[in-house]
């Protein structure tokens, strides 16, 4: 008795035979020149007319022929993926995280669907964004947004202001240089605010569909052990198909 991973692995083999054989028989029968034969003997119209040697050329394919042939190379796939989709029905496995179990007999078709979705969801989760590390944030529970602290920052202007170098004489004015001061003018409160996630939120949801995505191979694995019963229908198949 097979597994049904080792009929798995039969399939794929007679899925690549089964394709190579049937295009190379059809390419076959496409060739009329090899369907067609001839036979030609001359006769003189007298005893002294020439001779000539007959002509002959035999059927080398012969469609009923490509036909059987045909019927045989697709009765193994046919049969062994028979098998393997009658085994798919029964084939399957808990799937079991930590010792928790997620579901139950889980078919094993079920399990690969399940696996190519989890590996698309790992990508998306890691792609997910975090928090800016460099600030510190808290949970707004009114918008269920992250916030930071509110910061102060000062806003000023620039005021020109007069310096005098030198006071005014009978003789000379007053020498004043004109320089700019900043004025503080008021102030900024800023509080940020984000919807990304923390680091550690991705990570730990990183690590759970890895556990999640190991947990459905290991069920697949053992889905895939179940033994199979050997199940035949092509003959019936081609016995109906190619009845004369």
């Amino acid at each position: 008795m097979a597994k049904l991973n080792q009929i798995v692995a039969v399939e794929k083999g007679e899925k690549a035979r089964a394709l190579a054989e049937e295009t190379a028989l059809h390419r076959e029968v496409q060739k009329t020149p090899l369907l067609s034969g001839i036979s030609r003997t001359y006769k003189p119209k007298d005893d002294e007319g020439d001779s000539l040697p007959s002509e002959k050329t035999l059927v080398q394919v012969n469609a009923e022929e490509v036909l059987e042939k045909l019927g045989k190379t697709l009765t193994n796939l046919f049969d062994v993926t028979l098998t393997k989709e009658n085994a798919n029905t029964k084939a399957t496995a808990d799937v079991v995280v930590d010792g928790k179990t997620i579901f139950k007999s889980a078919p094993v078709t079920y399990l690969l669907f399940l696996e190519k979705q989890l590996i698309n969801l790992r990508t998306f989760v890691a792609k997910l964004p975090v928090l800016d590390p460099s600030e510190t944030w808290t949970k707004d529970s009114n918008t269920g947004a992250w916030q930071t602290e509110p910061t102060q920052t000062v806003k000023t202007k620039k005021v020109p202001k007069n310096w005098v170098k030198a006071e005014a004489t009978d003789r000379h004015p007053a020498q004043v240089e004109i320089f700019h001061e900043d004025v503080i003018q008021g102030t900024w409160t800023t509080v940020k605010f984000s919807g990304a996630l923390p680091q550690t939120r991705v990570d730990t949801l990183t690590e759970r569909v890895d556990a999640l995505i190991r947990a459905v191979k290991f069920a697949r694995e053992e889905a895939n052990n179940t033994d199979v019963d050997d199940t035949k229908a092509a003959k019936a198949v081609f016995d109906y198909l190619l009845a004369k």
